[in-house]
């Protein structure tokens, strides 16, 4: 695509076809339990942006117009006439309803799964003066500069990858690909002109118009799961609690977008659903289906 590799993967020949964009810094591989699942009655498509996996980067700005280019191309070239269902998680939804907004004629339906919001500012308002030791944007983007510059040996020698538990359960051989996913420099200049960029994306977004009003499920992590998750690690308990509200306020905000919409929390979940509670998003998706049917059929009376 534009002279560069894009690693694109695509699966199962019924049904509708899902396209589901991952977070920032984020594996594909990792949607391993979902895409099995789901294959069975779906055409699945999953890619990586350039500078992640085998997707070659470029000296082009990495932001959410970016990444709509790709999936409008992703879609022509692979011949998709019929509007698809698009799943975003975390920055894959920020980059799902910029798409959904430009090109709303091929969205069917959208899952957003634990997706970053357009307000994502009032983020940085919270006063968090342990966890912003870490967590601040400047402080990503500083981290992610200096890896972006090392060897892929360097980088594994000094992020020493590792799996969850949970990623321990996946096929042997997906297990590697996220460990070699985790040590490619590329990825890091890819994140670092996201991180970069997204406020700015949010304002465009917001800018673009009203979103389409298609069925859509906005699904949110577990607040206390998190909170609990944190304060285990050592994290102040009142700092991860204004956190994870503002986060709950935002996403339950994004149910707004469509007049047809539901919106679900995955209890024991943290921000990686798809890893800790793929029958969510299962079900989501047959339930989304089944809200596209009930939406086609009405329009046919």
């Amino acid at each position: 695509m534009n002279n560069r590799k894009l690693e694109i993967y695509k699966t199962g020949n019924n049904g509708r076809p899902i396209i589901i964009l991952t977070g920032m810094g984020c594996s594909f591989y990792e949607w391993h339990d979902v895409v099995e699942s789901i294959s069975q009655s779906n055409t699945v498509i999953l890619f990586h942006r350039p500078g992640l996996g085998l997707s070659e980067i470029s000296s082009e700005i990495r932001n959410t117009q970016a990444v709509v280019r790709e999936l409008n191309e992703i879609i022509l070239q692979l011949d998709l006439t019929e509007p698809v269902i698009l799943i975003g998680h975390s920055y894959g939804g920020l980059c799902v309803q910029h798409f959904a907004k430009e090109h709303y004629e091929k969205v069917a339906g959208v899952v957003l799964v634990d997706s970053t919001s357009v307000d994502l500012h009032e983020l940085d308002e919270l006063d968090l003066p342990v966890l912003d030791e870490d967590e601040t944007d400047e402080i990503w983007m500083e981290k992610c500069k200096s890896y972006y510059l090392l060897e892929q040996k360097e980088l594994r020698e000094l992020i020493r990858p590792s799996l969850s538990e949970k990623q321990k359960q996946l096929p042997l051989n997906i297990q590697q690909r996220i460990l070699d996913f985790q040590v490619n420099p590329s990825m890091y200049g890819a994140m670092y002109s996201e991180i970069s960029n997204w406020k700015k994306d949010a304002e465009i977004i917001k800018d673009l118009g009203e979103f389409p009003d298609v069925p859509l499920i906005v699904i949110g992590r577990d607040k206390d799961f998190n909170i609990r998750l944190g304060t285990t690690d050592g994290l102040p308990e009142w700092e991860l609690k204004l956190l994870e509200e503002k986060w709950q306020e935002l996403i339950k905000r994004q149910v707004e977008l469509s007049g047809n919409s539901e919106l679900i929390f995955a209890t024991e979940s943290s921000h990686s659903i798809y890893i800790d509670r793929p029958d969510v998003i299962i079900e989501a998706i047959n339930k989304l289906e089944r809200m596209i049917h009930e939406e086609d059929e009405n329009q046919r009376m």
